[in-house]
């Protein structure tokens, strides 16, 4: 993008000038954190299992809002439901108002298809069709014991300020964190903090992928294949007229592009001529308007296999999400938080689960790397999109992973639902709660770290930059999870 040279050069000087104004956790405090992450983890392990063994898709995440809501408010957070007109979009705050406002990010949706037992072979749960694959349950309830913990130290030391914890619904392909961006929920927080479930420990910090995701529904006219198919006009000829153009148009597109696809309803029978027919796309690329001139054309071949089989045509944009801002002052306090905390150990059971499962895996890692931290790297591409990037757009944001899969494991596999549904889950996810309490404490003593992050942020911006959401002003489409309509 054009700002990431300018914020690569940057970030170095504004840590030289921060080194000596951090104020990291006392080991009294890193104590006292500890013990209260300690306290509170059966608790957390409880929630996270309730969450994990009742999956729920994006936009429907009422079982789980309402038992991580209920975890804060018996926390004394304030908890604000619907935010953004998202049913299961909430903010729960605790603090003072004379002080900053520090964000920490709690994500909750499953996803389809990956139903799963916590075992390590493949093992579908009865009754269940969805599953955690990637970790989102661990990711909301590690995120509210930071939340608890922070709450509670600034209460403790009557240090002004307010923690919040934004219950994100619908990340995977929902954008929920866009719906809220644009409606400016985070405008007056400080900093956002956020982690994700990962096979290794790290606080790396690097962009990700913008996105636009979209619905492309044909309309054509049924008729009997083979006894009056000139009657018929087939939706799915359209769409895989549209598919077949779309794959063409990679060899023409910009270096690291990403374009990917599902058939979600292409028929029902074989010997009707499909009257209705749905393909749902992605389009990738690190710079959002790059991703914004190929959907164009995804548009125009669409409009092309259209008008070449007869049949109609409407696109629904989905989903329109930046990448990742990275912010390397705040990503050296992560790690050095990170660092600090005590390191991940299996027991011999959980060895025993990890080398059976690492069987199934096509790059199995090393087992020892869960109790290490991966070296610091700042502005990196990762191949992946996320919601969190409209956040970072607006405010300074940091998030780190933690080992709770397998080391090797991919996210959005059965193998990742299966960790996350035992202990090894449940270990990195402590270990997540702790480094963002600790950060977030931090930050709330270290006034002039807060503002080597905002001039970091503002740099990389640049003074002409003013978020538009890229979805912009359609309503959430809190059905994109339900059959496709006819």
């Amino acid at each position: 993008m054009t700002h990431r040279l300018a914020l690569l050069g940057s970030a170095a000087c504004l840590l030289m000038a921060t080194d000596l104004a951090a104020a990291p956790l006392s080991d009294a405090q890193q104590a006292w954190l500890d013990a209260a992450i300690t306290a509170y983890e059966p608790r957390m392990t409880e929630v996270a299992q309730t969450i994990w063994a009742n999956p729920e898709l994006g936009y429907l995440e009422t079982g789980t809002v309402a038992l991580l809501s209920g975890e804060l408010e018996a926390n004394g957070f304030t908890v604000e439901t619907g935010i953004a007109g998202l049913p299961t979009g909430f903010v729960a705050s605790k603090g003072t108002g004379d002080g900053p406002v520090i964000a920490i990010l709690a994500e909750m949706d499953a996803l389809p298809g990956f139903s799963q037992d916590a075992v390590p072979y493949q093992q579908a749960v009865e009754g269940i069709t969805a599953g955690h694959a990637c970790g989102h349950h661990l990711f909301g309830a590690g995120s509210v014991a930071a939340a608890i913990a922070v709450a509670q130290w600034l209460e403790d030391e009557g240090i002004p300020g307010q923690v919040r914890l934004y219950g994100t619904p619908a990340e995977e392909g929902g954008s929920g964190k866009v719906y809220m961006a644009r409606e400016g929920v985070f405008d007056d927080v400080d900093v956002a903090l956020h982690w994700h479930p990962a096979s290794s420990n790290s606080a790396s910090q690097g962009w990700s992928l913008s996105n636009v995701s979209a619905k492309i529904r044909f309309y054509g006219q049924s008729a009997h294949a083979a006894l009056a198919p000139e009657q018929g006009r087939s939706a799915l000829d359209g769409l895989e007229a549209t598919t077949h153009m779309v794959n063409m148009l990679r060899e023409h597109v910009p270096q690291d592009t990403r374009i990917h696809y599902v058939i979600s309803n292409g028929g029902s029978a074989p010997n009707v001529v499909p009257d209705f027919a749905e393909l749902y796309l992605y389009v990738r690329h690190q710079d959002p308007r790059i991703v914004g001139e190929v959907f164009d054309r995804v548009e125009q071949a669409a409009m092309g296999g259209a008008m070449g089989t007869g049949t109609r045509v409407e696109i629904e944009r989905m989903s329109g999400v930046y990448s990742v801002l990275p912010n390397d002052v705040l990503g050296q306090v992560m790690d050095s938080n990170l660092r600090a905390q005590p390191a991940i150990s299996w027991t011999e059971d959980e060895t025993a689960f990890a080398t059976e499962l690492a069987e199934t895996l096509r790059a199995p890692g090393d087992f020892a790397s869960v109790g290490t931290v991966d070296a610091y790297e700042f502005g990196d591409v990762g191949f992946y999109s996320t919601d969190v990037g409209d956040v970072s757009w607006i405010v300074p944001t940091v998030g780190l992973g933690t080992a709770t899969y397998v080391q090797g494991t991919p996210a959005h596999s059965w193998q990742a639902v299966a960790a996350g549904g035992m202990s090894i889950g449940h270990k990195g996810t402590a270990l997540a709660a702790r480094t963002l309490a600790a950060t977030a404490i931090e930050l709330f003593q270290s006034p002039e770290v807060l503002e080597a992050a905002k001039a970091e942020f503002d740099a990389a911006r640049g003074d002409a930059f003013s978020y538009e959401a890229l979805i912009g002003d359609r309503l959430p489409p809190l059905d994109y999870r339900a059959p496709a309509a006819q």
